[in-house]
């Protein structure tokens, strides 16, 4: 079963409490109207297994990538069809997405709950993060850009996170939505910085993004692939420094 599938698991909105926890219902089919900014949620606690923390991302990442899509005034097929097709939502499970979808695309206020629920939960783990903040910037692209409103959304939700502007640009040009092709800016280091330093950033970044280290930190496997695209530009970053050095 898909990460998707498990998402309606009864005992798990329960589990995971908040407004994520409450969306469970809302895949399940028996919370319609009660969801929002507003809505009044189970308490939050904090998950220990990779399981919860997959469904946290999960859920999270459908909620807002549908409020991001209308942020900029309309969602789009393409916005839609991105979603299925890079998170590979099975057709058995489209019905429960979709209603997560829909409800959460209703309107583009109200994400803050949910983003700092994820922020909380992978609070240790930036990495986590980096990748939930790519993966809605792949949504973004869909139409080939970056529209203003959807940059300031995902801005915004960084902010969250807990990213500065310098952590927010090195995350959008890992994941191709900065229109700057900067290899030192890919890899979070300044042109100044030493040889050993250039070599130490890369190493981190390729352990940090390793598809077994995220799975097991809470980064559901249909998400994971979009890492290992990451892993290339980063890989494609050094490649130039390289070069460029003659390292």
């Amino acid at each position: 079963m898909s990460i998707w599938g498990k998402l309606i698991g009864g005992a798990a909105g329960f589990a995971i409490g908040g407004p994520i926890g409450l969306m469970v219902g809302v895949a399940a089919g028996h919370i319609a109207d009660n969801v929002g900014s507003g809505g009044r949620s189970r308490r939050r606690r904090l998950p220990r297994s990779a399981k919860s923390k997959q469904q946290i991302f999960a859920i999270a990442l459908i909620v807002l990538a549908a409020k991001m899509a209308k942020a900029d005034g309309q969602v789009t097929r393409d916005e839609v069809d991105a979603f299925k097709r890079l998170f590979k939502v099975p057709q058995e499970d489209m019905k429960a997405v979709g209603r997560i979808f829909n409800k959460s695309a209703s309107d583009a206020d109200g994400f803050e709950p949910y983003a700092k629920q994820v922020a909380e939960v992978f609070a240790e783990h930036q990495d986590v993060l980096e990748e939930f903040l790519g993966a809605l910037m792949h949504i973004a692209l869909a139409d080939g850009h970056v529209h203003p409103e959807e940059r300031r959304f995902l801005r915004e939700v960084a902010d969250i996170f807990g990213f500065d502007d310098e952590h927010f640009e090195r995350v959008t040009a890992q994941h191709g939505a900065s229109e700057a092709d900067d290899p030192y800016g890919i890899l979070g280091i300044s042109m100044n910085a030493t040889d050993d330093e250039v070599k130490s950033a890369y190493r981190a970044l390729v352990r940090a993004n390793h598809p077994d280290h995220l799975i097991a930190e809470g980064v559901p496997e249909e998400v994971v692939n979009l890492a290992t695209e990451k892993l290339a530009t980063i890989n494609d970053a050094y490649a130039r420094i390289e070069r460029q050095r003659g390292l």
